[in-house]
Order: structure tokens, then sequence, then C-alpha cells
């Protein structure tokens, strides 16, 4: 029987980041960039006002306060976005607005709450010193810096430097195309009635919508029912040419278990047994002429989510890029929680129980059998129970793995 931590390095090691891809600047939200990214242009472009005011030459106003202000006529507006050269006369002000571009001779803007705000001529108060309240063309960003170096997430923060830099395009790791196969005679879709013995396929809609919140991008989601040749046509006809293959169902020791039964007979997927619940029955290894990985999940939908989580989500990330460890525990991802009540544990594995953090401590979700999933619905965590631990006791300090798409 496999560890949890020799099963992550297993799978781990099928896969290695994907390919660098030119992404459209609109698109790369939330991937890894491949390479730096260097500004095209100088931020910002050119001088401009901080303020809606007055730009001054900053010897026209020396002395200038409340109790001896300084009167100067107004030779025109510069407002946002006028691209005309302007110069300022000697002796007079031009108004100017916020982020417009810095008239020829003026060095100062006096805010338009120092002055009467005149449009003829205007009341300064303020003795603006050389540079006050002006952004100097280049002060944040000069052509050429290194913005984003790569490795780093492309955030809404980082996409707008880039923007802004005016680069349209980032290199960056793609997203792991994943194509879902669930598995079973007795599966029906969502929506459609079920006659005796027959269960909703609740793994495909879990699966797929696990992968999206994992970065993944979706190119398949099919129902394979129990026929070996059925099966064998489902692995070798692949739309999307995914990264990762994910099968969920007919991995255990029953009589139509499926997917082991074909997997077993062309080869490439080991399948076995790891010390963790739920969770126990996995398989995994690579298919087809592109050998493309395949993780091969319980049919269980509990057992199916938490698998997920432990080993599909870090082979999902390392296809972007990411370096994943191989032990659990030392995932960026894994908190720390009191427990706020007790619970049992399986001696001898690592438990994986559904919980919610409250604001008093950790609790279990709901009912933990591995047929119950009210708990995955109402829980944001999963707590790691180490196997050599059979009770967390009120108090405790417990690990825990955030559930994809909580915080």
């Amino acid at each position: 029987m496999r560890t949890v931590t020799e099963h992550r390095a297993h799978v781990l090691s099928l896969v290695a980041p994907l390919a660098p891809v030119a992404v459209p600047i609109a698109a790369a939200r939330g991937l890894r960039l491949a390479a730096p990214v260097r500004a095209a242009v100088d931020l910002p472009g050119f001088d401009n006002s901080a303020m809606d005011g007055y730009a001054v030459r900053s010897s026209d106003v020396l002395g200038a306060s409340v109790r001896t202000p300084v009167v100067l006529p107004v030779a025109g507006d510069i407002a946002a976005g006028d691209t005309r050269r302007h110069v300022l006369p000697p002796g007079a002000t031009l108004r100017i607005m916020t982020g417009a571009p810095m008239p020829q001779g003026a060095d100062a803007i006096v805010p338009v709450e120092e002055s009467d705000g005149g449009t003829d001529q205007v009341v300064l108060t303020l003795a603006a010193e050389v540079g006050r309240h002006v952004r100097p063309q280049g002060e944040d960003v000069r052509i050429g810096d290194e913005l984003l170096p790569a490795g780093l997430v492309v955030t809404p923060g980082r996409l707008a430097l880039a923007a802004a830099a005016n680069v349209p395009v980032l290199q960056c790791i793609p997203r792991p195309r994943v194509a879902v196969l669930s598995t079973g005679d007795e599966l029906v879709d969502v929506g459609q009635p079920t006659a005796y013995g027959q269960i909703v396929n609740s793994n495909g809609a879990m699966l797929a919508a696990l992968v999206e919140a994992a970065g993944g991008e979706l190119v398949s989601v099919r129902h394979v029912p129990d026929d070996p040749e059925l099966m064998r046509s489902a692995l070798v006809d692949q739309p999307g040419d995914p990264d990762l293959i994910l099968t969920s169902g007919g991995v255990s020791m029953g009589a139509y278990d499926t997917v082991k039964e074909v997997l077993t007979s062309v080869g490439g997927v080991d399948f076995v047994k790891v010390a963790m619940r739920p969770g126990m029955p996995q398989g995994s290894g690579v298919v087809g002429a592109r050998r493309t990985p395949i993780i091969t999940l319980p049919g269980n939908p509990v057992s199916s989510f938490v698998s997920f989580h432990v080993f599909v989500w870090p082979v999902l990330r390392r296809l972007a890029g990411e370096d994943v460890p191989a032990d659990l525990l030392q995932e960026v991802a894994v908190i720390q929680a009191v427990a706020a009540d007790g619970w049992s544990a399986a001696a001898g594995k690592v438990e994986f129980t559904r919980v919610r953090r409250d604001p008093d401590g950790l609790r279990p979700s709901g009912g933990q059998g591995s047929h119950m999933l009210r708990a995955l619905s109402e829980g944001d965590a999963l707590a790691v129970i180490p196997g050599d631990v059979d009770r967390i006791e009120p108090g405790d300090l417990v690990h825990c793995l955030p559930l994809v798409g909580h915080s």
C-alpha cells in the first residue's frame, strides 16, 4: 500500500510544465509567466499634472499665501487627453486637469483648492516649489524595465501594469486541458429520471467544476457505460487533445470495474491502494500514442472529490508551471486551525475529514460517510489527520487543505 506522499510523487512524475504560448493580455489572468515582462513605454509617458489646478512657473508664485496671494492671468486650459504641445507664457498660468500633460515652461502645479478658481485670472495662495504635484515622465517605470519576472501568476494588478506599459502579448504557461470520463451503467444524466438501482451522475458535474475552479480548461465531459470496447474507444478518441484525462469509477476490486480492466490490459497504468480515507483505490499512468497522463479516481463522489484535491489539483498546478511538493503538508495552501469539536479518525491511514472553519474553531461539516455529499456542500476545507492519530480533541491544532474554489 502506498502512502499519500508516495502516490502524490508518482502522479506528479507523470507531468511537466506545459510549453509556453503567446497569450493576448486580456486572456492572461491566472496564467503563470514563462518569460519576463518588459516595459514598452515609460510610465508616466510624459510629465503630467497630479492635480486639478494651475500650471505655473514656481518663480512666479514665490511667497504666495493666503495673506499674500499672487494674481496671474489664465492663458488657457489643458484637459486630460489634450495632445497639443502647450507653452506657458511668462508671468501667466494655464488651468490644467489631472493627468493632462505639463506645458513647456511650467514646473509646478497649484491645486484648485489653493485658488479662487478663476478662469480669466486667478488668485493663487500656494508658493508651489519646483516639481510640486507634477508626475515626471518615467517616474514609475522606464522603457525596457523588467516589470514582472518569469514565474509570477498574472493577477489583475500585474495585468494592469503590463497593459499600462503597452505590452499586448505575454508569454505564459497555458491552462491545462482536461477530459473527464465518468463510468458506470448505473449513472444517468442530471435532470433525467432515475429507475430503481440508478443514480445521478454527480461526478461528471463535480469534476468538471473542480477542474475549472482549479484553473484548468475543460475540453470534454463524457459518461461511458461499463463496456470495455466503449471504454477503449473513449480513451482513444479524446477531443481537444487533453493534457490530462480524469476518470471516475471502475478502479476497485469489483467484477465490473471496467476502467481497471481496460487499462490493465493495455498497460501503462498502475492501480494501487493508498493509505488514506476516503479514496483508497487509485490509478494513474499514461495512455495512447501521445502518452497522455491519466488519473483514475474512485467512483464514490466523496472519494473522488477528496482524491481530486490530494492528487489531481497538484498535477494541474505542475502542468501550469508551479513547483508542487510531494508532501501534502508542505503545500503553501495548507493552513492550521484549532479544533472546536472532537472526532475520531482511521488509525493507520491519513484521514481527510470534511470540515468547516467557524469563528470559534474547526468542526466536521456533517456526516463523514464516504457516500454523504452534504458535508461537501457545507465544508470549506479538508482536515488532514496523520495515520498515527486516531482522535482529534477540542483544542488540537489541525492541518487543513482549503477546498478548491474557497478562499
